[in-house]
């Protein structure tokens, strides 16, 4: 009890802190002509530290939700003008709808549909809110202490601000204890405010355990490697300070701070959204998550990383408009998962190279999880929705979208306990 009022008081405190969007608006464009379409893509590249690309420029004709803040809504609404930009609001007040979101963490809905999993009331996290890091961890401490026979929690190293990274293994090694097994590796949150990738990894490791005798085959057969959180600096400073903040915390380049955790980012502007660094692996999160996966890519068969938003299922090269030469294979797994995902709610996604949906960006996690560690089957999975909410995504999808990837989940265990 002392716990659960300890954490309501942290998150009360959290929200009177937190950095306001009035005014702000969420836009979306479509550009119809390459002149429109560069117009875009210029100010991505060069004023990314204040216009806010929710999603970034593609191709012609594709959508662009772009955060606007008050003070250059004039010189945007003249862009627009002078291109003939196709455009509509999307979200008229972003504080408004970060208000709404947060009227929802203070009072959860319960989940009504018939598929939901009930919930142990032994632990700290339900899935009908979102939770901050500090809730998480206790959680992911109260399930390895229930379940030491499957579950092991390791720390992989400290963030920039001295706190630890978790990875979750969750294996029954009872059995085939002779056989090595095929390992899947899971990871989210590289991008702090894509709070819904923490909310299904946590919610994947609760099914995984408590749920183990509806399909002990997974453990059985499988080991399961999972990083709930991979940039806690960055989401604790959602939670506390900036509901949409993407980057980590490091103070690399003067007043600006933090670096986005995929390193590839198109930016080379410390103040940028996207700001690559100053070299790979520079920042300690991405060191310690590529030492930790390094010690287990020998036999990891699938890595999965969850992003939001877009409902898009990635596979590689974003370095390059090639395809590897196992693509086929890639794509129809990818594609089969969906199809099973598709058929819980009838949410679409697409499968599809990086380059191939998005644009050309190097750096990106599942290239060098493919092309370095060698982990054949390496995906980035764009979570709900497609910029309705978009990264204010409201509490009462977490579970409709946990539910609908447990299927495409299935689909990739059985896949993958096959593998030789």
């Amino acid at each position: 009890m002392r716990v659960l009022i300890l954490l309501a008081f942290l998150a009360v405190s959290a929200l009177a802190a937190q950095k306001r969007y009035d005014g702000y608006k969420v836009i979306q464009v479509k550009p119809k002509t390459l002149a429109s379409f560069n117009a875009i893509a210029k100010l991505y590249k060069e004023q990314n530290s204040i216009y806010d690309f929710w999603t970034e420029p593609r191709s012609l004709d594709e959508p662009i939700d772009i955060m606007v803040p008050p003070a250059y809504a004039k010189e945007f609404e003249r862009i627009l003008r002078n291109h003939k930009m196709e455009h509509r609001i999307k979200i008229a007040d972003v504080q408004s709808a970060i208000d709404v979101s947060r009227k929802d963490q203070a009072s959860p809905s319960i989940a009504k549909d018939p598929r939901s999993r009930s919930v142990s009331s032994r632990y700290v996290v339900n899935w009908t809110q979102y939770h901050d890091y500090t809730t998480i961890s206790v959680f992911l401490a109260q399930i390895a202490q229930a379940h030491p026979d499957i579950v092991t929690l390791k720390t992989i190293g400290k963030t920039h601000e001295n706190r630890e990274m978790y990875m979750v293994k969750i294996s029954n090694p009872q059995t085939n204890s002779n056989v090595t097994k095929n390992a899947i590796l899971v990871d989210g949150g590289i991008h702090a405010r894509e709070w819904i990738a923490p909310a299904f990894n946590t919610w994947l490791i609760n099914e995984l355990v408590e749920n183990y005798a509806d399909h002990p085959q997974y453990l059985d057969n499988l080991d399961w490697y999972i990083l709930p959180v991979m940039n806690p600096d960055g989401y604790v400073y959602s939670f506390a300070d900036d509901r949409l903040w993407r980057k980590n915390r490091n103070p690399v380049n003067g007043p600006c701070v933090g670096i986005d955790l995929n390193q590839g980012g198109a930016a080379g502007n410390g103040c940028d959204e996207t700001y690559h660094g100053p070299s790979a692996f520079s920042e300690d999160e991405s060191a310690n998550a590529r030492d930790a996966i390094l010690s287990i890519a020998e036999r990891t068969q699938v890595y999965l990383s969850y992003h939001s938003y877009s409902q898009v299922w990635l596979t590689p090269w974003g370095y390059t408009v090639d395809l590897p030469e196992d693509y086929p294979l890639l794509f129809d797994l990818a594609q089969n998962a969906v199809n099973n995902l598709t058929a819980v709610y009838g949410t679409q996604y697409a499968v599809g190279s990086t380059t191939g949906l998005l644009y050309v960006a190097s750096g990106g996690s599942i290239d060098w999880i493919k092309g370095e560690a060698g982990i054949p089957y390496a995906y980035t999975v764009e979570l709900r929705d497609t910029g309705d909410f978009g990264f204010l995504l409201p509490a009462d999808q977490i579970l409709p979208n946990n539910l609908e990837m447990w299927e495409a989940i299935k689909v990739i265990a059985e896949y993958t306990m096959e593998i030789v």
